[in-house]
């Protein structure tokens, strides 16, 4: 008998899901508590979402892997620091004003002190800040107020250790291990630097101006500080380390050095040369991104160019990890032919290993080959639902989630910016098992997934497969995973891993939250 084209798609996936099948029903009978933990996350699946919250919300989640750190924090927050800052703002403009402080506000501004007595203000600022009550109408997409809102809240950094306490404390509550948080710290030395240099499109020689400078050192052991003293800061506020000690302490905390892909050529290689000095040299910092609208002119017109950028600093700082933003793109946002691109740059010329949204991957060249390219290289997708649908208006079927889990590239979900959507990595998570038909072994791998593909040094608990299945673990540690401790062999290579602790105690937490249905 004849098959047309979709009845062999139909036949294989039967095929598929009946070999799923059979292995689920072996591994109900090898680990009982997975099965329990399957059973009530189908109930939970059943009853709807508030019910698949009260289930997802203490399951280990791993590691939220694309978080913008001021993007992540809360409007409420924004405003409680505006008020113990004493700085100005605008009624008018819903923006805070950190350049002038109470009493000496401008015309048409007024001290934040004034904003809670004020709730009519008081609510409009929180909708400002974030996607709160947001209604799309002519002129003023989601896309437009969600960026516009960086601008409305500023990048005050005198408070970075207490947002990085604000996001590991929400992440510790949802049984969260490890963050990767992009920042900027303060580089306008090394821009003012770049620009009386000049653009030079001989990147060795200009790379070799900067390093030579005595500004760009200073720029590198100021980044270096910034993070450290966020850090700092964060466990002062929390009591890391004394008996007291908040349960966030428990929250692993790197950084990704974020790139503002905006700029002229000149201060974004300077910049992302930056970015590669600092990672090289402080080990809080395990990687590079590039952010900005994608569609934005300068991040369309040089894009080309800011790859052949990393091309070139990959060579020199061939240890630095990348994940860049590519395919944060609808149709319809830019002409045809710059969707056709970006991904397929991104992980070729651009050294990436993670890619963050990856949206308009169908509308790539050739986009299969691409997916096939990507689950060979083991180039996982930082995956943000809710970002996507309130910034591109991609959701359900029109997301290409399905399609890269189909076609065996590693995927896991992340939050983008919670503060300003207004969630959580524990609704990324219910929008997922809400919106797609998903197992909850389906939900473990994109765990694990997040911790496998983090930027942590060491090598990994699992054995390297294609496509990924993160099980089983490395012979050394075969029979011994979610145990308290490891022994022998395993112990030693546990030991001697940053990412094979994460995942052995992501594999206890997992062990925990199973043995309790």
């Amino acid at each position: 008998m004849l098959l047309t084209r979709r009845s062999r798609g139909f036949a294989a996936l039967s095929f598929v899901c009946f070999a799923a099948c059979l292995t689920a029903g072996l591994a109900a009978q090898a680990f009982p508590d997975e099965a329990r933990a399957a059973r009530a996350f189908q109930e939970a699946r059943r009853e709807g979402p508030p019910a698949l919250r009260a289930f997802l919300y203490p399951m280990p989640k791993g590691a939220d892997l694309h978080v913008h750190l001021g993007g992540a924090v809360y409007a409420e927050t924004w405003i409680r620091e505006a008020v113990e800052d004493g700085v100005c703002v605008s009624s008018t403009q819903l923006r805070l004003d950190d350049d002038h402080h109470a009493p000496d506000c401008p015309a048409g501004e007024s001290p934040a002190s004034a904003v809670p007595a004020d709730q009519h203000l008081y609510d409009e600022l929180i909708d400002a800040f974030s996607m709160r009550s947001f209604v799309p109408v002519t002129g003023d997409s989601g896309h437009d107020h969600f960026f516009d809102t960086f601008g409305r809240f500023g990048d005050d950094k005198r408070h970075t250790g207490d947002w990085i306490d604000e996001v590991a404390s929400r992440a510790a509550a949802q049984n969260e291990q490890y963050l990767e948080l992009m920042q900027t710290p303060p580089f306008g030395g090394v821009r003012v630097l770049a620009d009386r240099i000049g653009w030079n499109p001989d990147l060795s020689q200009f790379r070799n101006r900067l390093l030579a400078s005595s500004e760009f050192r200073d720029g590198v052991e100021s980044a270096r500080h910034y993070f450290t003293s966020a850090l700092q800061r964060r466990n002062e506020v929390e009591h890391c380390g004394e008996p007291d000690a908040a349960s966030a302490c428990g929250v692993t905390v790197r950084f990704l050095y974020q790139v503002l892909r905006g700029y002229p050529p000149q201060q974004v290689f300077a910049q992302t040369l930056l970015g590669f000095e600092v990672a090289s040299a402080d080990p809080d910092v395990v990687g590079i991104n590039f952010v900005m609208p994608e569609d934005g002119y300068i991040s369309m017109r040089d894009y080309a160019l800011q790859m052949h950028m990393l091309d070139y600093l990959h060579s020199q700082y061939p240890r630095v990890h990348i994940s860049l933003h590519a395919g944060e793109l609808a149709p319809g946002m830019v002409p045809p032919q710059g969707l056709t691109f970006h991904i397929r740059s991104a992980v070729e010329q651009g050294h990436a290993e993670r890619i963050g949204h990856g949206v308009d991957v169908m509308y790539e060249d050739r986009p299969w080959q691409l997916l096939k390219e990507m689950a060979d290289r083991h180039v996982m997708v930082e995956i943000n639902l809710t970002s996507n649908d309130v910034i591109l208006n991609i959701k359900g079927d029109e997301h290409p989630f399905m399609l890269y889990r189909r076609m065996g590239v590693p995927v896991a979900l992340s939050t983008d910016d919670e503060g300003v959507s207004r969630i959580d990595l524990t609704h990324e998570y219910v929008r997922a098992a809400d919106t797609y038909p998903l197992s909850y072994h389906d939900l473990k791998l994109m765990v694990r997934t997040s911790i496998e593909h983090s930027f942590l040094s060491g090598p990994s608990l699992w054995e390297r497969t294609t496509p990924e299945k993160l099980d089983p673990p490395v012979a050394a540690c075969r029979g011994q995973v979610g145990e308290a401790e490891p022994s022998g062999a395993c112990a030693r290579l546990v030991n001697s891993s940053q990412k094979a602790q994460q995942e052995w105690e992501l594999e206890r937490r997992f062990h925990a939250f199973e043995s309790s249905f």
